[in-house]
């Protein structure tokens, strides 16, 4: 399983291998700074409590982590998760990736009625129609190939977990990506994390523990929404699944999903710009890979 320490290696160790010896990946470790318990995020409307088997990451280290895993700097996120006894620059290491959309209350009404088999058969759909343009532009083909866990939503917490298996190009390992969203009063709390598939069954046990560490504080619950004056998201649980919002435009002003070659997503909410796109982050192989077109977020 060599794609994520390599794509940790290559990305840090090209940079910095003509600095100090004190330099690199283990100077990035060093200066990670790890807590632990009860931690608000996102301005105080919502908590985490983090048990002993994770780990918190502050948006600012979150955001060099993200960056020796090959992404652009600049990543708007409310920090991140990683399992305790694994270094996110590790072979084996992965993390959860927090962040919130501010879109509003999303109706959850559609939740017991959506057929996830057929929503599923879109979004396949939709990712095979994308595949052309996507290689035209010099990105990989991606193949959603099926529900790693089918899609639950727990109508009491007001929370909404599933994951995807994915596969890029030719690569024999295919990618695990975890999804996780906590609805709140004024939008939905977003924990996206990425692992190979040969990782799930860990994977799955710790997102399970995962689902327990993040709330929403007093007056941005779920229900406090106050109908008439609260604004209401222009979409539901299924659009949630499918990763967009199908009644804007697309968040990349209508650019094509940014599978970019050689590398894997970090928080991919959609396969497929057909049902909408949200952030994308990725993970580099060592292989040297066309620079993305700039976009505006």
């Amino acid at each position: 399983m060599p794609l994520l320490w390599l794509a940790c290696f290559a990305a840090v160790a090209s940079g910095l291998a003509a600095q100090s010896p004190d330099s690199g990946v283990a100077a990035l470790e060093r200066r990670l700074q790890y807590r632990q318990g009860t931690i608000p995020i996102g301005d105080g409307i919502a908590t985490l409590t983090v048990p002993a088997t994770f780990r918190y990451l502050g948006p600012s280290h979150t955001g060099q982590i993200l960056v020796a895993w090959g992404n652009p700097p600049g990543s708007r996120t409310l920090g991140m998760l990683v399992p305790a006894g694994l270094s996110p620059l590790s072979r084996e290491g992965w993390g959860v990736v927090i962040t919130y959309d501010d879109d509003g209350y999303v109706k959850d009404d559609d939740a017991a009625t959506i057929d996830y088999d057929k929503l599923l058969r879109d979004m396949q759909r939709s990712s095979r129609d994308e595949n052309n343009e996507r290689e035209k532009a010099g990105y990989q083909a991606v193949e959603l190939v099926g529900w790693a866990e089918p899609p639950h939503y727990d109508q009491a917490s007001h929370k909404l977990y599933w994951a995807k298996e994915l596969s890029f190009g030719d690569e024999p390992d295919h990618t695990l990506n975890y999804n996780i969203r906590v609805l709140g009063r004024r939008g939905v709390l977003v924990l996206n994390a990425v692992a190979l598939m040969d990782q799930l069954d860990g994977v799955r046990r710790d997102m399970t523990q995962v689902l327990e560490v993040a709330q929403f504080n007093e007056g941005h619950r779920y229900a406090d929404f106050k109908p008439g004056s609260d604004h209401v998201a222009e979409y539901g649980i299924a659009a949630l699944v499918a990763g967009g919002i199908a009644a804007k435009a697309g968040l990349f002003k209508g650019l094509l999903a940014l599978l970019i070659a050689g590398k894997k997503l970090l928080i991919v909410a959609v396969v497929g710009i057909g049902v909408g796109l949200k952030r994308l982050f990725s993970r580099q192989k060592p292989e040297a890979a066309p620079s993305p077109p700039t976009t505006a977020r």
